[in-house]
Formats: structure tokens, sequence, C-alpha cells
């Protein structure tokens, strides 16, 4: 398939576009990161060095071109959630680094007389709030806070594809891999013998290897079974002292020492919140459509992202 990629330049992005490039999909990159997959690009890989939440960018002939020839979209853009403080600047970069560039692309989407076939659309597991005790799945109800907010206005600006384009939206849980995200953030503490579960270490962890999600990518991409809403998450979720205690059995080295919630509340402000508190999330509707996850267990996901081994 001819794909047009937003927001697939970083943690995610560095094991999916390689993979769908081996499967042997024709992909456009739009990137702000002017060195994003250089090495990759070729007869199969162009890239754009754009903004896709600028509107001005979706004036572009570049863009206007490969969304024109795409039979698919995938957009996972938005800038990472748990990384800075949320001063109001940043709560609100957090909602329009989403939803602009979402709601920029359904609208070019919709002024062509074809648009793309399938939008693979990224959310998260934040859209159910947290809760200690709640089990969700992807019909429950929305929570009240931010997070909730940013994901129900992301998903209703993925709704305003054009007829005819076939919409998966998936709610991304915590995604496991070496080199970045939550678990790049541990190993170095863990390794180092230091590590222990976050704050009480009662709070659920709903997750995903990194390869689990590029596969589910690949498959929604080409699979019309697929559409709607999904929980890309492990059926296995763990609390974060479970997690926190098998990933100090994978690596051998104890995970005894926890790390104070204040501390992180200090740090980050209230985007503390996404690691203090949590949700257990299903993958209810995956299951029902027979999804096989190479990593279904927590500890064969943290073995594989702790390897030193090719998977």
């Amino acid at each position: 398939m001819r794909l047009l990629l937003l927001g697939c330049s970083g943690f995610v992005g560095r094991e999916l576009v390689p993979y769908l490039l081996e499967l042997g999909h024709e992909l456009t990159l739009v990137s702000r990161n002017p060195q994003a997959f250089e090495r990759l690009a070729g007869t199969r890989l162009s890239v754009l060095h754009l903004d896709p939440a600028d509107a001005a960018s979706w004036g572009h002939n570049g863009l206007d071109e490969a969304l024109r020839q795409a039979e698919g979209v995938i957009n996972l853009a938005g800038e990472p959630i748990a990384d800075k403080r949320w001063t109001p600047r940043h709560r609100a970069l957090l909602m329009t680094s989403r939803v602009h560039t979402t709601a920029h692309l359904t609208a070019a989407m919709a002024r062509l007389a074809s648009p793309p076939a399938v939008l693979i659309n990224g959310s998260a597991v934040g859209y159910y709030g947290s809760s200690d005790s709640a089990r969700f799945v992807e019909t429950s109800a929305s929570g009240s806070d931010y997070l909730a907010e940013i994901c129900r206005t992301w998903e209703a600006a993925a709704d305003q594809a054009p007829a005819g384009c076939r919409v998966v939206k998936l709610r991304i849980g915590i995604v496991l891999g070496p080199d970045g995200g939550a678990l790049g953030k541990m190993l170095p503490v863990f390794r180092a013998g230091f590590g222990g579960p976050v704050g009480s270490g009662r709070q659920w962890m709903s997750w995903i290897h990194r390869h689990d999600l590029c596969r589910l990518i690949a498959a929604a991409l080409e699979d019309p079974a697929y559409q709607g809403v999904y929980n890309a998450v492990a059926p296995e979720p763990a609390t974060m002292a479970a997690f926190a205690s098998a990933l100090g059995r994978s690596l051998g080295r104890p995970s005894l020492l926890p790390v104070p919630g204040p501390l992180l509340q200090l740090l980050l402000g209230d985007g503390a919140q996404v690691v203090l508190e949590g949700q257990q999330v299903l993958p209810q509707r995956l299951e029902q459509q027979g999804f096989r996850y190479q990593f279904a267990a927590l500890s064969a996901a943290l073995a594989a992202a702790t390897s030193p081994q090719p998977r």
C-alpha cells in the first residue's frame, strides 16, 4: 500500500517504519525532524520535513500529493505526555499537537475526490481516566480528567474522516521497548540496582510490546474487519509493583527501592499522573477479533525488550 505517516518518527516509528518497509509498503513520512530515517530513504520511503499541526503545511505541494496518492494513513502525532511539567503552555501543546494535526488531516482528506481507504489514528488508554479497581473495555465511559479530554477530542477529530474511509482508533497503553518510552527511562536505574515501583505500586499499568503494536497497525491497515475503537494493550495488565518486580527478575537486579510519588510530582507536575495513576484496560475487541500477540505475557515482553539479542 501507499501510506502517509504522521507522528511516526519517534519511539514507535523507529520500529514501525522499517517494519512496514519489510512488508513491502511505500511510505511518505511527515516529520519536523529533518534527519528522520534518512538512512532508509529511497524508492519506497520519502520524508517531508513539515509540521502537520501547522495549517500552512497542508498547502505544501508534496504533502497534498502524498495524501492524494495514499491508500492508507497512520496518524500517531502528538507531543509526549510525561516528558515535561504541565505548564499551561504545555497542556495546550499536548492538546493541539494531536487535535490540530488530525483536524487538518481529515479536512484535507474530505477535499479529495478519492480519499485514502483507511485511517489508523492514535489515542490512548488515558481516555478512561484512572482507577485502582475498575476494569475498562472499549465500551467503557470516558474519564473526566485532562488526559481523557485530550483523547476524546483527538478521537472526535479522527471521526471527521470522509465517508468511505475506514477509521481505526487505537487506545494505546504503555509501549515497551528498550530505547524509549517508560521502560527506556526505567532501565538505567534498574540496571544500576536502584529500581523499584513508582508511587504506591498499586496503580495499574496497561502495556503492549512495541513489536505487537507495529503488528497490530499493519493488520489494521490490511484487514477490513478492523474498524472503530480498539484497546491497543496486551491481555495481562500489571500493577506497578508487579511490573517492577518482573523487570528486576528479567535483569537479575533488585527492585525494592520505591520512587516517592511527591518527587515525581515535583519533577513533572500534573504530568506525574500518567505514572502515579493508572487504569486496568483489557483488549476485549482484539481478543474477539482473534489478534495473536507475540508477547502476551509480561515476562516474555520484558525479556524481549531487555535482551541484547535481536528479536
